[in-house]
């Protein structure tokens, strides 16, 4: 059974905030609010998590469209393959934002991604999704959570969140209301930027 934290954006307790990492570090899996919708969580480097998180969406790990949610974007070369001055720029200019940034991958990405070319980045302009990734010292590897409903796409109550998940799950952050647009996805691969799903992040950056 999951536990419910709440956490304050404006201020978000220290101890809250190591106690949900901690969760996250023994291989748990997160729901946390993002600056678009709540997102659904694990430590990159623990292997057992990414496959219950590929197990939750019903897709193979290998094949799994995850992002990865940095602090900023200095662990960048962590990850992603040596980019130019002008990705560099839009990247700086756009994050942190609503934006997820479809780059290529390096050799170091871990096991599960090892056959993927390319990474999603995100810097979400969430004080409570950065404090999070900065207390864990690495990028937590993220999917949006989805609703069924036809009509609400994204739940975005979290109390409704933690009744839907808590079986599923091992923490739920209440962040209060999340929001019901997903992130602008952007691919930066190729010789112009290609626009993959409109979303919450403006096309003119």
């Amino acid at each position: 059974m999951a536990e419910l934290i709440r956490i304050y954006e404006e201020n978000p307790n220290p101890k809250d905030v190591k106690k949900v990492v901690d969760i996250i570090r023994r291989g748990g899996l997160v729901i946390y609010p993002s600056d678009t919708v709540y997102a659904l969580g694990c430590d990159i480097t623990n292997n057992k998590a990414m496959e219950r998180l590929a197990k939750i969406k019903g897709v193979k790990p290998d094949k799994a469209k995850f992002s990865f949610i940095c602090e900023d974007l200095s662990n960048l070369s962590d990850y992603v393959r040596q980019i130019d001055n002008v990705t560099f720029k839009i990247l700086k200019r756009a994050l942190p934002g609503p934006y997820t940034f479809v780059l290529p991958g390096n050799n170091k990405l871990p096991a599960v991604f090892k056959k993927k070319k390319e990474v999603g980045i995100r810097v979400p302009d969430n004080e409570i999704a950065r404090a999070l990734v900065r207390e864990l010292g690495r990028p937590i590897v993220s999917t949006s959570i989805k609703d069924e409903d036809e009509v609400i796409e994204y739940t975005t109550d979290p109390e409704l969140i933690f009744e839907k998940w808590e079986k599923l799950v091992d923490v739920v952050v209440d962040g209060g209301f999340g929001g019901n647009i997903p992130s602008t996805v952007i691919d930066l691969t190729g010789d112009e930027p290609l626009l993959i799903r409109e979303g919450k992040g403006s096309l003119e950056i």
